[in-house]
């Protein structure tokens, strides 16, 4: 955890001056920019951006509602289809879905209408008189889910909204999953998960039950015999390892560790900051974690990836992000061994030089080293093996290191569903993840209320 980086020296800024540093990384449109924005969608007829959204959301018809003045009726439209919708219209990568489609997007042109940026208008200012969704008649029926993330918190919303009850059991001291503690602090600010976590809740009939974690105080085979259905929404809390001597020495942590702490600090003047910083990493959580670092004021931060940057993750829109905030770059490169200082604490990283040798990717010989107070990997995380230690957890199908699930998110135990990062397939989206959510709870609901007409 951020305790083995206890010997590096706090911020040279007060935490007021760090502060600045976080603010939207993106700023919100105005009244009068979303009013042009909304004018330059042509409302397409079967529009791609709305075919490629994950969570099928009805774009055209949400930006013709603003271009009306009628922000209710947009905001609902976003919300009906995905709950979250605040908070993806920030973190969701629109530039490689609904705007990359955009017809506006085009070489005499180039400008996308800016989608991301009119919903979060839509639902920013958003104003009814009370929850905009009604809860159907109780099914007396409840349902137990376990993680209080964007899977968890949909599927929840969804049960709760067709008449179920609903238990949530979240392992943290708060809901929000990745929202709450994964996700840039300069991409969700001003509380805002808290605030749409309340939201959320106003539905009601949902109950969050923190400091719950399946595999210690709580197992599944008591949520089977206890509740009508489970959800599992887990996600991926195991980061992988390098796998290379010295990857315990103080100094050398998970990305997302750092980044949960750097979320949840009230002060962040109190934070342990590197002069020299490493990142281990290809996607938007190593972007995350770098640029990040700096901004705290790390003096020089190193990205480092095994191909080339055509093969990386991250989006061009987070490289840019990290090039303009003076993250250094490196590819073609393996990681090799962790160096130490004389204390044990780590000084640095030898990496070797890699080349593709047909399509695999191949070790050249060659060795250089860069010099480090810290190293964060950000290599991907995997499903956490103690959440399902008990015997009947164990029965769960797997397929590598993901839960195996059928289109309606069931897994091969009857009653026992799950989707978002935890199941394969998956692109460990928040907005696939709000999907899994939602569309598992239409499965549940019909299974239900389908055993109830049978018996």
């Amino acid at each position: 955890m951020i305790t083995s980086l206890h010997y590096l020296p706090h911020p040279a800024l007060p935490s007021a001056e760090l502060a600045g540093h976080f603010t939207d990384l993106a700023p919100p449109l105005t009244a009068r920019q979303a009013a042009i924005e909304s004018a330059r969608c042509l409302y397409c007829y079967d529009a791609p951006c709305s075919r490629i959204c994950p969570s099928e959301i009805d774009v055209a018809s949400f930006i013709r509602n603003l271009h009306d003045k009628n922000i209710n009726g947009a905001a609902a439209g976003i919300l009906q289809q995905n709950i979250l919708g605040g908070s993806c219209a920030r973190v969701c990568p629109t530039e490689i879905l609904c705007e990359d489609v955009c017809v506006r997007n085009h070489d005499a042109e180039g400008q996308p209408v800016k989608i991301g940026l009119l919903q979060r208008y839509a639902v920013d200012h958003m104003r009814f008189a009370s929850h905009p969704f009604k809860r159907q008649p109780s099914t007396g029926k409840t349902v137990a889910i376990v993680g209080a993330g964007p899977a968890g918190l949909s599927c929840a919303h969804r049960l709760a909204m067709l008449g179920h009850e609903v238990v949530i059991f979240e392992k943290e001291d708060k809901a929000g999953g990745l929202n709450e503690y994964g996700i840039a602090k300069y991409k969700l600010t001003d509380n805002f998960a808290q605030k749409e976590v309340a939201f959320l809740l106003e539905v009601g009939g949902i109950t969050i039950r923190c400091r719950q974690v399946l595999g210690e105080n709580l197992q599944l085979r008591d949520l089977h015999a206890q509740y009508d259905a489970v959800f599992l929404g887990l996600g991926l809390g195991a980061s992988r390892k390098l796998g290379l001597t010295g990857e315990d020495a103080p100094g050398l942590l998970a990305a997302v560790d750092y980044i949960a702490a750097l979320r949840q600090a009230d002060d962040l003047a109190t934070l342990p900051v590197p002069r020299r910083a490493i990142v281990i990493g290809a996607g938007n959580t190593a972007i995350d974690m770098a640029v990040q670092i700096q901004r705290l004021g790390a003096e020089e931060v190193t990205l480092v990836y095994r191909r080339g940057f055509d093969a990386m993750t991250a989006t061009h829109h987070e490289q840019e992000i990290a090039k303009a905030n003076q993250v250094r770059m490196l590819t073609w490169a393996q990681p090799q061994q962790v160096l130490v200082d004389a204390a044990g604490h780590v000084a640095g990283m030898r990496f070797e030089k890699t080349r593709l040798d047909g399509n695999r990717l191949a070790g050249t010989g060659e060795t250089f080293e860069v010099a480090a107070d810290a190293i964060f990997k950000a290599i991907g995380q995997s499903l956490d093996t103690d959440v399902l230690q008990d015997p009947m957890a164990g029965l769960l199908r797997r397929e590598g290191d993901k839960i195996a699930v059928d289109a309606g998110f069931r897994t091969v135990l009857p009653g026992i569903y799950a989707g978002g990062d935890c199941v394969a397939p998956g692109q460990d989206l928040t907005v696939q993840a709000v999907q899994h959510g939602k569309l598992a709870a239409l499965a549940i609901h019909h299974d239900l209320l389908s055993n109830v007409e049978a018996a």
